[in-house]
């Protein structure tokens, strides 16, 4: 499976059940690269632009097959590492306090490319790519 995570600069991901952004310009991004995207009903209100491309599913990561698109933002990945194929990370480029962070070990991957763009909400995002 492929995931797509937004982290700060210390790999958290979620701060006591709230995300760290809601920047559309990553939502954007990311829906340029993927024709579905899997969520569960936490990100729903994020692809508000492109409902009619993603799959909301509670159990998306265990139901996800090798090729598909999961954009994770509230569980842990450390479980499903085995599973994951390619890794997006999104980049805010900022310190903010988290409690859930992004564990997956990234040295069983290949740094395939890095890109940056201005968001909504930050003047710098960086999204990097890794493959197994």
């Amino acid at each position: 499976m492929i995931i797509a995570v937004c982290v700060d600069d210390r790999m958290g991901m979620l701060f006591n059940h709230r995300r760290q952004s809601r920047d559309k310009f990553v939502i954007d991004d990311l829906m340029n690269i993927a024709e579905k995207v899997k969520i569960n009903g936490f990100s729903e209100e994020l692809f508000e632009d492109y409902k009619e491309r993603i799959e909301i599913d509670e159990d998306f990561l265990e139901n996800a097959e090798r090729e598909d698109i999961c954009f994770v933002e509230n569980i842990d990945l450390e479980p499903y590492a085995d599973k994951i194929d390619k890794v997006i990370l999104y980049l805010w480029n900022r310190h903010y306090p988290s409690s859930l962070k992004f564990k997956v070990d990234l040295s069983d991957y290949n740094f395939i490319e890095e890109t940056e763009f201005a968001g909504n909400s930050h003047e710098k995002i960086t999204r990097e790519v890794y493959s197994k």
